[in-house]
């Protein structure tokens, strides 16, 4: 019959525990390396944000004044327009930040592809909780005096009806979890048929889109 030393005994406990520990270590591994890659299907499926959504509620004309320099074929306008949006923020569990590291957001005013005016958002920076819809206010306004030298100008003032866009970006980002950040922006695109003879809005139409289109 074999005996085993003392000393062998507490070799052999020393061993096993060591096995169990690394055992141990190795489930842990493949725990922490389960829930980490579950977290991350979860961020970019379950919780993959939705873009915000900006809708155009008003446009106003507050102002509409043009000249003509003939001799010099260039219009000199003046236009402003006032736009009242509404931003919906449909994430159930992150909320969207704009401005201040979170995005630029801006207005900008087009004649027939030419950027003749361009405004910020009003207010400037803030955060739309999840579910929640908020108003925003921007002017945009021709940018002093700015001439038009597109000859296309004259036929249109000629038939009474001056064609502008406006174009509205909101930019941000959500965080989920705090853990997954993701940069979000939504458009707005406004045709507007400006009325040369009554100066009034005559008619406009929105298109909003999650990629800039002009």
């Amino acid at each position: 019959m074999d005996v085993i030393s003392p000393k062998a005994a507490k070799s052999d406990k020393k061993f096993t525990g060591f096995r169990n520990l690394c055992y141990s270590l190795v489930v842990i591994g493949f725990a922490a390396g389960f829930i980490l890659l579950l977290l991350v299907i979860l961020g970019f499926t379950v919780f993959k944000p939705k873009n915000t959504i900006t809708r155009v509620n008003s446009i106003k004309l507050d102002e509409f004044h043009l000249s003509l320099d003939v001799p010099n074929l260039v219009v000199e306008l003046n236009v402003t327009l006032s736009l009242n949006l509404s931003v919906t923020n449909p994430n159930k569990v992150a909320g969207f930040k704009y401005g201040n590291g979170g995005g630029s957001s801006s207005a900008l005013l087009y004649y027939k592809g030419d950027d003749v005016g361009e405004t910020g958002i009003f207010p400037a920076a803030g955060e739309i909780s999840p579910g929640e819809t908020i108003r925003l206010n921007t002017t945009v306004t021709v940018l002093d005096n700015r001439s038009i030298s597109n000859l296309d100008v004259y036929s249109d003032i000629m038939s009474g009806m001056l064609p502008v866009r406006t174009y509205t970006k909101i930019s941000g980002r959500v965080s989920v979890m705090k853990m997954f950040k993701h940069h979000l922006v939504s458009y707005a695109s406004c045709d507007i048929l400006l009325n040369v003879v009554n100066r009034t809005i005559d008619n406009y139409g929105c298109k909003y889109s999650k990629t800039k289109q002009l």
